[in-house]
């Protein structure tokens, strides 16, 4: 998955350069928001609705990795966009994401907490010998943004936590 990802952003810079078209190319973290409907935050609402006492967490919790609130991501997609349009350059790359990072355990913590419950008992599932959630899952994810608030000034307004948690509420709320 990640040699194809990588393989189509040479092909764009290639075409890019080739026939003087401009391309930007974004590396979200894990976007979240209203609406969810998949992913590890909406997984653990639906099982917990199902069995209040029991939570089955894919991998052995340790996972880590950047949650980027949608509204922070749209913005950012502007952001980029509006740089590349002024610049000279036909070509961009930028890392989207928040500046921290959560385990999937804090997020089991963040749904509990939010759906009033206590008493949960974890029960992990690791898929991998490293403890990962499936094959292929990405143990420790944090993007370097470092170069997209340079040049555009955009930083995200929520942190991990604060994606996560709003995105909990949005859902909570919702159904």
């Amino acid at each position: 998955y990640g040699a194809t990802k990588a393989m189509c952003e040479i092909l764009c810079q290639t075409y890019s350069k080739l026939y003087g078209f401009k391309c930007l190319i974004l590396r979200y973290a894990n976007i979240v928001g209203p609406r969810l409907k998949h992913g590890v935050i909406f997984d653990f609402i639906e099982k917990l609705r199902r069995d209040r006492f029991k939570l089955e967490i894919l991998g052995d919790g340790s996972q880590v990795k950047s949650y980027l609130y949608i509204t922070d991501a749209l913005n950012a997609t502007i952001k980029a966009y509006e740089k590349l349009i002024e610049e000279e350059s036909p070509f961009e790359i930028y890392n989207v994401g928040s500046m921290d990072q959560l385990t999937v355990k804090e997020i089991a913590n963040i749904v509990v907490s939010h759906m009033g419950l206590s008493g949960v008992e974890y029960v992990y599932k690791p898929m991998t010998p490293d403890g990962r959630g499936w094959p292929g899952d990405v143990k420790v994810m944090l993007l370097d943004t470092s170069k997209l608030t340079r040049k555009t000034g955009w930083r995200p307004m929520y942190d991990s936590r604060g994606s996560v948690e709003e995105t909990v509420k949005s859902i909570l709320s919702s159904q």
